[in-house]
C-alpha cells in the first residue's frame, strides 16, 4: 500500500513534469509564430500611425497654403504712388497681417494690362477715367471712388528759380523739359493742360521729353537727364535728404483735378482680402499716410 502510494505519487510527479515540459516545448514552438504576430501588428500599427501623420501634415501645409493664397493680394497701382505705396504696404500688413503684391506703372498701361487678362485684385489709378473705363467693360467689381487728389509741381535739382516758370521754360537755360505721356499718364496730360492754361505748349513742346511713365519722368529729373520735369509732390517726400529738389506747386487751377480712383477688379471680387484693402485705402490711416506725401484727401 505504502509503494503504491510512492509509485502513484512519483508517477504524478512524473506526469506532471511530462506535462508542463510538453507545454512548455509547445509554447516555446509557438513563440516564434507570436513573436511575428505581434511585430505584423506593430508593424501595421506603425504603419497606419505613419500614414495618419503623413495624411495630417499634408492637410496642414494643404490648408497653410490655401490661407496663405488667401491672405496675399495682387494691387495694380499708378507710377506716381510709387513712394507711397511702400508705406502703405507696411502698414496695411501690420494692421491685417495681408501681404500686397504690387505692380507699379502706367496707369495706361496697367489698364491694358488687365483688359487682357492681368490677374489683378484692386486697381489704384492715377485718374478717374482709366478705373471707369474697367467698370463700363465689366473688369471692375463696382463704380470707382475717389481716394485722393494729387498735386502737381515742377521741379529741378538745380536752384533756377521758379518764380516765373512760364518764362524759364522759354529761356535758353532750360533745354530739356520732363513730361509724362499724356495718353497713358495723368499727369502728363494735367502738365500740357497747364502749359496750355499759360499759353505756352506749342514753344516748349521741342524741349519736351516724354517719359512712358510718372517714374520715368522723375528718374529725368533726379539724373539730370532733363533740366526740369513736372511731376508729383510725393517725389519731394520719396527723396528727403538725400537729393536735393527745388520744385514749385503748379496752381491747381490751371489743369483738370487729378482725382485718383480705386476699384476692386472681377479678379478680386470674391477676396475677402481684396474688400480689406478696398476699405484701408478709404481709411482715416490711409489718408493720413496720402497727405504726408502731398495728396489732398477729404
Amino acid at each position: 500500500m505504502a509503494i503504491t502510494s510512492v509509485y502513484l505519487w512519483c508517477y504524478g510527479i512524473k506526469w506532471a513534469f511530462l506535462r508542463n515540459h510538453d507545454t512548455l516545448q509547445y509554447q516555446t514552438k509557438l513563440l516564434p509564430a507570436r513573436q511575428k504576430t505581434i511585430k505584423a501588428m506593430q508593424s501595421e500599427q506603425y504603419n497606419t500611425n505613419s500614414k495618419k501623420v503623413i495624411f495630417f501634415l499634408f492637410a496642414l501645409l494643404f490648408t497653410a497654403g490655401l490661407s496663405a493664397n488667401a491672405q496675399n493680394i495682387r494691387v495694380a497701382a499708378a507710377a506716381n504712388l510709387q513712394p507711397v505705396m511702400e508705406v502703405l504696404q507696411k502698414d496695411f500688413k501690420q494692421k491685417t497681417g495681408i501681404s500686397i503684391d504690387a505692380v507699379i506703372g502706367s496707369s495706361g498701361k496697367l489698364v491694358a494690362q488687365i483688359s487682357n487678362g492681368a490677374p489683378f485684385d484692386v486697381f489704384l489709378s492715377a485718374d478717374m477715367s482709366f478705373p471707369e473705363t474697367l467698370f463700363k467693360n465689366g473688369f471692375a467689381k463696382e463704380k470707382p471712388v475717389v481716394y485722393a487728389s494729387g498735386s502737381l509741381i515742377i521741379c529741378s535739382t538745380q536752384n533756377i528759380g521758379f518764380e516765373n516758370w512760364e518764362r524759364l521754360l522759354l529761356s535758353a537755360r532750360v533745354k530739356k523739359i520732363a513730361v509724362a505721356n499724356p495718353a497713358i499718364a495723368p499727369y502728363g496730360k494735367a502738365a500740357e493742360q497747364s502749359l496750355q492754361d499759360k499759353g505756352i505748349l506749342d514753344d516748349a513742346k521741342p524741349k519736351i521729353v516724354y517719359g512712358e511713365s510718372i517714374s520715368q519722368v522723375n528718374t529725368y529729373i533726379t539724373t539730370g537727364v532733363a533740366d526740369v520735369g513736372f511731376t508729383t509732390q510725393s517725389l519731394v517726400k520719396e527723396l528727403g535728404n538725400k537729393t536735393t529738389l527745388y520744385y514749385k506747386v503748379i496752381d491747381p487751377k490751371t489743369y483738370e483735378p487729378i482725382q485718383q480712383g480705386i476699384v476692386i477688379l472681377k479678379h478680386g471680387a470674391d477676396n475677402p482680402s481684396a474688400d480689406k484693402f478696398y476699405r484701408y485705402i478709404l481709411s482715416p490711416a490711409a489718408k493720413s499716410i496720402f497727405k504726408a506725401y502731398g495728396y489732398r484727401v477729404q
